[in-house]
């Protein structure tokens, strides 16, 4: 096993040293996905995240996409160990709490559902 080890041409290490046009004054530039504002649309199937519903805060995962009406179907968790299924725009605004996509406004961690009280 070897490896080569080559230089770059001095082109391109000339052109490595210029900042980019929209770069900040410490060189840093903004990364691609902070410009998208993440969306329910956006999500992949089967993806999960927490839902403000009425009173409370619940999980629920993305079922289907209905693109002629520009919706996304969840599928929501009960208290009562059913499931419901709810439909919402694709447009919806999501934030993230760390890696977690939450639908609603407010602090979802003390409201979360307790679905089985045996574990």
């Amino acid at each position: 096993m070897s490896a080569a080890l080559e230089r770059p041409p001095e082109e391109a290490a000339e052109t490595a040293d210029t900042p980019l046009p929209n770069a900040t004054p410490d060189g840093l530039s903004p990364s691609p996905a902070s410009a998208h504002a993440l969306t329910l649309g956006s999500l992949t199937l089967g993806a999960r995240l927490v839902l403000r519903c009425r009173k409370d805060w619940r999980t629920a995962s993305v079922a289907a996409f209905e693109p002629e009406l520009a919706r996304v179907v969840l599928s929501v968790a009960s208290p009562s160990g059913h499931t419901y299924r709810l439909r919402r725009p694709a447009d919806s605004l999501l934030t993230l709490d760390g890696p977690i996509p939450v639908l609603g406004e407010g602090h979802w961690r003390p409201g979360l559902v307790r679905y089985d009280l045996r574990w």
